[in-house]
């Protein structure tokens, strides 16, 4: 089949409160990472980097509002802000308080090769 489906409801939860929907699972996908959170209100996520994997991040807030500790820095976050993050930064999520749902999407740095104006 030349592609896949899947609604954020039909994935079950997983991680530390159930707060991650393994997306890229669900839909076979290979050459990224792809993942969807819900982050009850004013929660800590773990502070981390991602020097061992080697991934390169972008997160999407798409409902609620959040805070990044970036290397010791506060940087807000609300609903259409996009964050990137090179593998070896140290980042903290942490939840506003209404929550904060994102889409964070992952992949080892030069694996893309852009194509053409766009």
């Amino acid at each position: 089949m030349g592609y896949s489906m899947v609604n954020v409801d039909d994935i079950d939860t997983a991680g530390p409160g159930g707060a991650v929907r393994f997306v890229r699972r669900e839909l076979g996908v290979e050459a990224f990472g792809i993942n969807w959170f819900e982050v009850p209100p004013n929660m800590a996520g773990p502070e981390h980097d991602e020097s061992e994997s080697g991934q390169e991040e972008v997160n999407v807030v798409v409902r609620g509002s959040a805070v990044y500790r970036v290397d010791g820095t506060e940087v807000p976050m609300r609903v259409g802000s996009f964050a990137r993050f090179d593998p070896e930064t140290t980042r903290q999520l942490v939840a506003g308080p209404d929550g904060v749902t994102m889409i964070a999407v992952g992949s080892r740095r030069g694996s893309y090769e852009a194509r053409g104006p766009f």
